[in-house]
């Protein structure tokens, strides 16, 4: 298991987020955004996945495991501030892909 430290900028303030990287492409990050997952961050991570090209999940930790590549099931998810969630990537550069999927949901606004 590897640790990526990731920085977020923007308008609002955001802690630096911790990101554990389990081989064969799924992570975990803890939201930090006082507003979790809204409608905005959502849109830019479900893109990203559908450009990815990747069979991807999301899921609350502990959770059931939704189509990440689907807008709905990711906000259904209600993920909030100090919430868990697990990303699985499967496919082509699939670690690679998990990073930078992690990077939107820290850095999106």
């Amino acid at each position: 298991m590897s640790e990526v430290c990731f920085h977020a900028v923007g308008r609002r303030k955001k802690a630096i987020a911790r990101v554990r990287l389990i081989p064969a492409g799924t992570g975990t990050i803890t939201i930090n955004d006082p507003v979790g997952i809204h409608a905005r961050p959502a849109a830019q991570f479900t893109q990203a996945v559908t450009a990815s090209g990747c069979t991807v999940t999301i899921a609350k930790e502990g959770g059931n495991p939704v189509p990440a590549n689907s807008i709905l099931s990711v906000m259904g998810l209600g993920i909030k501030q100090g919430d868990s969630v697990v990303i699985d990537v499967q496919g082509a550069d699939d670690e690679t892909v998990a990073v930078n999927l992690l990077n939107i949901l820290v850095n999106a606004e």
